[in-house]
């Protein structure tokens, strides 16, 4: 419990560029309007759009918000801004089953460009999972970044786990070939797998995907399989552009938010979920393994609205 509120308390200090770029200028606009009108719904869809939203999403929350102001008779622009906070939580709620991964053998693939904080997230999960019990096996499948393979290593030390490493070069799905046999053969609960991030040629991309695919259905179909797509909040409108291109060529089935620490584009993950449907699954605020965690709506869109 002390670490789910250290981790709101880092979440809130993490999205304070956020909240003081975006959050004020909406604090702004329910104390300088004393009524609700056409200007006042114009102004707000602006400072949505403008806080990394999106334009779609924005749309949603204005209908959202105009129906629920309808529907309660509010007549003063102060009493919207709870309706609002409400409207936004609605975007991004996280079903109950969205991480099934960790209640039977799973194989989870983390995909998403380079620099994003992927081969790290992936040793973080290790870390965590293994700290609830679960005996975890990583496999290093980006043999096409330099380091990549080390660096993931170093993680999985760090975890206590172990690890299916090939040469750099080799093929990534041989390398998920081996871990898959591994991870039968040891019983493992969870198979993390670090892939290339490769986007300007997607077409070795999607044949890549569609080969770790392959295998894994074929030689591990007991196996739940949960593909989660990294991105980096600091890169706003270009996280959900990526988001977009990855789930063109993967089935995705949740998104990791990492350095959300230090960025004004937090409401990007407001944008990502709405757009795409595809549900944030963990959010990052820092280096330490601790700092990513599974993403709790009401808890970001409070420490995104208090001051």
């Amino acid at each position: 419990m002390e670490e789910k509120m250290g981790f709101f308390k880092r979440l809130k200090k993490g999205l304070t560029k956020t909240r003081d770029s975006f959050v004020s200028g909406v604090d702004n606009l329910f104390h300088g309007y004393s009524e609700i009108d056409d200007d006042f719904y114009e102004e707000l869809e602006e400072l949505l759009v403008m806080g990394d939203i999106g334009i779609n999403t924005t749309m949603q929350i204005i209908d959202g918000l105009k129906e629920k102001v309808k529907e309660n008779k509010i007549k003063e622009a102060a009493a919207c801004k709870s309706l609002l906070i409400d409207t936004i939580k609605s975007q991004m709620q996280v079903h109950e089953d969205a991480y099934e991964f960790l209640n039977r053998p799973s194989v989870l693939l983390l995909i998403g460009v380079n620099g994003v904080g992927k081969t790290t997230s992936v040793g973080k999960l290790a870390g965590q999972f293994k700290s609830m019990g679960k005996k975890v096996i990583l496999a290093a499948a980006d043999t096409f970044r330099a380091g990549a393979i080390d660096q993931l290593k170093e993680w999985a030390n760090r975890a206590g786990v172990d690890i299916i490493a090939g040469q750099e070069g080799a093929d990534p799905a041989a390398i998920v070939y081996d871990a898959v046999a591994a991870a039968k053969a040891r019983k493992a609960d969870i198979l993390l797998c670090d892939t290339a991030g490769r986007l300007h040629n997607k077409k070795n991309l999607m044949a890549e995907l569609h080969k770790i695919h392959t295998i894994i259905e074929k030689e591990y179909p007991e196996a739940y399989l949960e593909t989660l797509i990294v991105v980096d909040g600091t890169t706003g409108q270009n996280a959900l552009a990526q988001a977009r291109e990855f789930s063109q060529v993967a089935d995705v089935s949740g998104i990791v938010l990492t350095k959300l620490d230090g960025t004004a584009k937090g409401g990007i993950a407001i944008a990502i979920q709405s757009e795409l449907n595809i549900p944030v699954k963990y959010i990052g605020i820092g280096e330490q393994i601790g700092d990513l965690q599974p993403f709790d709506a009401e808890e970001f869109v409070n420490a995104l609205f208090e001051s």
